[in-house]
């Protein structure tokens, strides 16, 4: 069995297990196709994933470390002061914390008694004292990245709409401004040399979380019940399952 994948989860870690949360990526999980999320975290088997992408997770550390040096002496960052952004890194106690895969930022919700995570990748503070969700994301593409305006960015969006309502949650005041931090892995340059250059773009979301409430309650209902609910008709891993059983079943 590969070391990425166990389709057989113990009970602990499904709904109504000590071990078991609703993670951001779960919530959007959610949102993309019910039934999935059902089989996951009632069932126990989740989608097979996509393998890490080591590249993405070295200009995170790489990125935290740039902007952690400037965070301990107070100071600003050059994309900071270019795009005119009244922002800087800020200490807080629990950001070490709240950047922790498995850990993050949590509040247990009060109606469903569901407890909530999410690791946010940076945290920055404006002049009126409002805490912004920062999330750094890194690519590959010809065409210059402006904008979130493709549909499968629109996860992006409901990241960090989970985030700011998560700090919320945890007393913070936080702007509806977040931003993302766009690497954009170039490749029009004349040679490697081993390194690879990247272009840097600051994209700006006014976030509204007032979906995040009504959905966990939705959730809620959902893991509740025990009935596997209705495949979205666009699910490529749903489509699959019924076209490999519909072949089967010809045996």
């Amino acid at each position: 069995m590969s070391d990425y994948y166990n389709p057989k989860r113990s009970k602990k870690y499904n709904y109504g297990g000590r071990y078991w949360k609703l993670s951001r990526s779960k919530i959007d999980l959610f949102l993309e196709c019910p039934k999935c999320f059902y089989i996951d975290n009632k069932l126990g088997t989740k989608r097979p994933p996509g393998y890490p992408f080591a590249l993405n997770s070295a200009v995170d550390q790489l990125l935290k470390k740039e902007f952690d040096l400037l965070r301990a002496d107070g100071g600003t960052h050059t994309i900071i002061k270019e795009y005119g952004i009244d922002a800087r890194p800020v200490n807080h106690e629990n950001l070490d914390e709240w950047r922790e895969n498995f850990k993050g930022v949590r509040h247990t919700h009060k109606k469903t008694g569901i407890t909530v995570s999410g690791a946010i990748d940076d945290l920055w503070i404006n002049s009126k004292n409002e805490y912004i969700v920062v999330d750094y994301k890194a690519t590959s593409k010809n065409e210059e990245i402006t904008a979130l305006d493709k549909d499968w960015q629109d996860s992006y969006k409901r990241q960090m709409e989970v985030y700011q309502w998560l700090l919320r949650k945890n007393g913070l005041t936080v702007s509806d401004t977040g931003y993302f931090i766009y690497c954009n892995g170039r490749t029009d340059v004349e040679k490697f040399d081993g390194k690879l250059e990247f272009d840097i773009t600051l994209i700006p979301y006014v976030g509204n979380d007032s979906w995040v409430e009504e959905t966990i309650s939705e959730i809620k209902e959902l893991l509740e019940k025990d009935e596997v609910p209705k495949a979205d008709p666009e699910c490529d891993f749903c489509n699959y399952r019924k076209r490999v059983n519909e072949l089967l079943d010809k045996f």
